[in-house]
């Protein structure tokens, strides 16, 4: 299956020609190539996207790749392996995510493929073997040999076609409609940077903390935030999670104080830097119980707790009989929020609650329970008399 050479576009006139090209394409394939081991903000280091008669490889560090809005918020469907994190990338370089999306990952996992690589699924699929390249490679480095750009090119090359392989599939046993709506609902998230006031729960035993700690890690953390965005360096480097910590347990008054922290190193406890996380620690000691930002937790009766565990078993065995990735039909918080009458529950709503929602609430009010079917899978079986077996593949 041969692929078109890619075109290197370095300058504002082969961009607008190549914009020009796919606002009349119906379809194109686009990923990126970003680093952001060294900053805040993800760096786009090459933007790669492919039609059926042509593909092209952008270099954003030649040329601003902003114009491409237009394609993005055009007509033409966006077909893109796991876009996720390319969705962020595309809000901060462009301004924009496609309006119209296929994520490949997405969609394979709804016939049976289970979160897969690209080259896997591709494989699996289409028979194409990707070329070796190596995963560490540096992207902002110029020249990119041509193994790279060879490398670079073969991630969009053949999803065009991957495309149209999984739609046939999914038409086939009635789930495109399905995927799409996932699609759409990636598509719609945010991709804001981190609200620094949440900046603390991502810290690493932050559970541990009680009372007024909380409001201190919760200032210091939000702190450490807005300083990394500003600099455009990782948090890690403005401050690391175990002086947050540190600070919190046992919150520091003086810049001696401070540098007896673990986990501080001598550039944070001097100085302007030193001073604005004492500041940090203050506001956090001031802060009243409801102006601290709680952890979330499993906000459900103690007496469901244990369904949890026993839901999550027949989900997982749903998901063999169905063919559906595990993670598509319900994650934890997924059974979660049901369980805890979440309006916003995504088993509530679409094709998750005909197929999982509606007789997870059919197994706790007790009209429904499991058993094991003699085969070493679940059932979900009528307790009322009378009424056929509803096995855990039966839709």
């Amino acid at each position: 299956m041969s692929s078109p050479e890619p075109r290197w576009v370095a300058d504002g006139r082969a961009l607008d020609e190549l914009v020009a090209t796919l606002l009349t394409e119906p379809a194109y394939a686009l990923d990126t190539e970003f680093h952001r081991e060294k900053t805040y903000f993800p760096e786009l280091a090459l933007l790669q996207i492919a039609w059926p008669t042509g593909l092209a490889l952008i270099d954003p560090l030649a040329v601003d790749v902003s114009p491409l809005r237009t394609v993005l918020e055009g007509s033409g469907l966006a077909v893109v392996h796991a876009a996720q994190q390319d969705l962020e990338v595309l809000t901060r370089s462009c301004g924009a995510v496609p309006a119209r999306l296929f994520d490949t990952q997405l969609a394979a996992g709804f016939l049976g493929h289970s979160t897969p690589a690209l080259g896997n699924l591709l494989s699996a699929e289409l028979g194409v073997r990707l070329p070796k390249g190596d995963r560490l490679t540096d992207w902002l480095r110029r020249p990119l040999t041509d193994d790279q750009r060879a490398y670079a090119a073969a991630d969009v090359a053949h999803l065009l076609t991957l495309h149209d392989r999984l739609s046939d599939g999914l038409i086939k046993v009635g789930r495109l409609e399905w995927a799409l709506d996932e699609c759409a609902e990636l598509r719609q998230r945010s991709f804001a940077p981190l609200e620094p006031g949440q900046a603390w729960l991502k810290l690493k035993d932050h559970r541990h903390l009680r009372g007024a700690s909380r409001g201190v890690a919760q200032e210091v953390a939000a702190w450490r935030e807005r300083r990394a965005a500003q600099l455009d360096t990782p948090a890690r480097f403005v401050l690391s999670d175990l002086a947050i910590l540190g600070i919190a347990q046992r919150p520091p008054q003086t810049l001696d104080d401070l540098r007896k922290v673990r986990g501080i190193d001598e550039r944070a406890a001097r100085g302007t830097l030193g001073n604005e996380v004492l500041r940090a620690v203050e506001r956090g000691r001031e802060l009243a119980p409801e102006e601290i930002v709680e952890p979330g937790g499993e906000q459900i009766d103690k007496d469901l707790r244990p369904a949890v565990t026993l839901i999550s078993a027949w989900v997982s065995q749903l998901a063999r009989d169905t063919k559906v990735d595990t993670a598509l039909l319900a994650t934890r918080a997924d059974l979660v929020a049901l369980l805890a009458g979440d309006p916003d529950a995504r088993l509530a709503r679409g094709w998750r609650s005909e197929l999982v929602g509606a007789r997870i609430a059919e197994l706790v009010s007790g009209r429904a329970a499991l058993a094991f079917d003699g085969k070493g899978g679940l059932k979900l079986v009528p307790v009322s008399a009378g009424e056929p077996p509803a096995t855990a593949g039966a839709r």
